[in-house]
């Protein structure tokens, strides 16, 4: 890093392609990347996490204590934490925001991740109505306590994660879905929101009421929402925008030429989801047969050609575990399944079948490969569709599809981050599957101290997931590429593509 100040005399305004239009700033609602790469920078946590390394670090807590059998954590907040209004922020804000994030009526996607807390999935299912059973309390004004269920190696990552931050539920209460509009939004996090302008922009400042706000140095940020990634490396080019959060998967080759482009590893998995409500996907065989059909080296060889590994697996290797076997490319097998399933030749005709994906380049022409496949392999006509991303979400959620594209990056830095979302009652889990032996299992591993214990039981779910029940089709491993200009500092490389505008600077503008 430069030991001069000269970033000082800078309009330090950073303006970077979020690839899409955000579907909502609620912490508590969210679950897309271009949504979390907002929160971050507008919000804080209890903890927050190492830039570079992704360990966490005191964000709203300064410091914490943890009991000896690890299942009691008492933080004690700092006592210049205040929210963008100048008003205090207490450990009453979290336990409340806590209560809201775990609310049956808030219907959050991610409430999950509270459920290491004692009493919070009783809580959450309606068989507790008291809050108070829960295992959060404030001690006093800026003193926390969480008590967990059962020892949880990596709560510390949880608390900073957006689902765990605090925000102002008087503000939600008076305002309804008005509240996260710029000028109701009470914020804790280095920045605030100045202006909103739908597929347009989202405009970032710097809150002054932050309590490191002497340390960040941007004054603004501009998220730009084009999933024209054409249009938006363009404007890099003309360097009238200093962060491409992706590329144009046409012009790959040229782009990684270019002195700005950079690739990273990525703790994340590109791919398939069926609706196995809805037929033919309510037959295992014929989704077994479908992921037999898909050969991942082609698209990652000759269409993404950036470093992506193929994969028949979801969970990528962290904490110990290695993925299991999964489905590889097996024309001959694929259709012998599907004549089990009843059809082929002599037998019924397959219907012709939809992969919904929101717009982006790449998903296009990903699902296009993998229709001429199915073609080509089984048979199969297959139609693509776009859709915006919200509309993608709500369609999603909804099971207003047969098939779907996906991804999931990891939220901590443990195998359960990849697992807990196919189970039956998990938000994220969108494919209207169920599995009693599956959800048992998670159970298990969510109780079992013993970390080589726990990996031989992720392993079991993950047979379970992409071997024998198959309601995903695991395509590839991500990696992170994208471009920085020259003048960008404090952006660091980490697996999750977690990038706080609270580090970020510009050199020489």
């Amino acid at each position: 890093m430069p030991e001069s100040d000269s970033w000082k005399s800078t309009k330090q305004h950073l303006i970077f392609n979020n690839n899409t239009e955000p579907e909502t700033l609620d912490v508590h609602m969210m679950t897309g990347s271009p949504e979390l790469r907002l929160a971050i920078s507008l919000f804080e946590g209890l903890t927050s996490l190492d830039p570079g390394n992704l360990i966490p670090r005191p964000g709203v807590a300064e410091d914490w204590k943890i009991s000896d059998d690890r299942t009691v954590y008492t933080f004690r907040l700092r006592e210049n934490a205040l929210w963008s209004d100048g008003s205090g922020l207490t450990a009453s804000d979290f336990v409340k925001s806590w209560e809201r994030a775990l609310s049956p009526a808030t219907g959050g996607a991610y409430a999950n991740l509270l459920f290491c807390i004692r009493g919070a999935e009783a809580y959450f299912k309606g068989q507790e109505t008291d809050f108070t059973t829960v295992g959060v309390r404030a001690v006093g004004t800026h003193e926390l306590e969480v008590s967990l269920k059962s020892p949880c190696s990596y709560f510390l990552e949880l608390t900073a994660f957006p689902t765990f931050y605090p925000v102002r539920v008087d503000m939600v209460e008076k305002h309804g879905v008005k509240w996260m509009q710029p000028e109701q939004l009470v914020v804790n996090g280095a920045f605030k929101l100045s202006e909103w302008a739908p597929r347009q922009h989202v405009i970032l400042v710097k809150n002054e009421h932050y309590w490191d706000a002497d340390f960040v140095k941007l004054k603004k940020a501009t998220a730009l929402p084009l999933d024209d990634l054409n249009t938006a490396y363009q404007l890099f080019l003309k360097k009238e925008v200093h962060w491409l959060t992706g590329i144009p998967q046409a012009r790959v080759e040229e782009i990684r030429r270019h002195p700005d482009y950079f690739v990273t590893p990525f703790f994340g998995t590109y791919f398939y989801r069926f609706n196995t409500t809805r037929k033919p996907f309510t037959d295992s065989r014929v989704r077994r047969a479908l992921c037999l059909a898909t050969d991942r080296r082609e698209i990652t060889h000759h269409i993404l050609k950036s470093g992506q590994l193929p994969i028949s697996t979801l969970c990528p290797p962290i904490s110990g575990y290695e993925p299991v076997g999964g489905l590889t490319y097996d024309r001959d097998a694929a259709r012998k399944l599907l004549a089990d399933a009843g059809y082929g030749e002599g037998k019924l005709r397959f219907p012709p079948i939809e992969i919904l994906y929101n717009t982006s380049e790449a998903h296009k022409t990903i699902a296009e490969a993998i229709a001429q496949q199915w073609k080509r392999n089984l048979g199969i006509t297959v139609s693509a569709r776009n859709v915006e991303w919200k509309i993608f979400l709500n369609d999603t959620k909804d099971l207003l599809y047969q098939v779907c594209r996906s991804s999931w990056i990891g939220d901590y830095g443990d195998p359960s981050t990849f697992f807990e979302i196919f189970t039956g009652d998990d938000g994220n889990n969108r494919t209207g599957w169920a599995n009693a032996k599956y959800d048992e299992l998670a159970d298990l591993a969510a109780k079992e101290p013993v970390q080589a214990k726990r990996l031989e039981i992720f392993a079991m779910m993950e047979r379970i997931l992409v071997e024998e029940d198959c309601p995903i089709m695991p395509i590839y491993r991500y990696v992170n590429e994208g471009m920085l200009a020259e003048n960008v500092y404090g952006w660091y490389e980490n697996i999750r593509d977690v990038h706080s505008l609270k580090y970020i600077w510009l050199e020489g503008e």
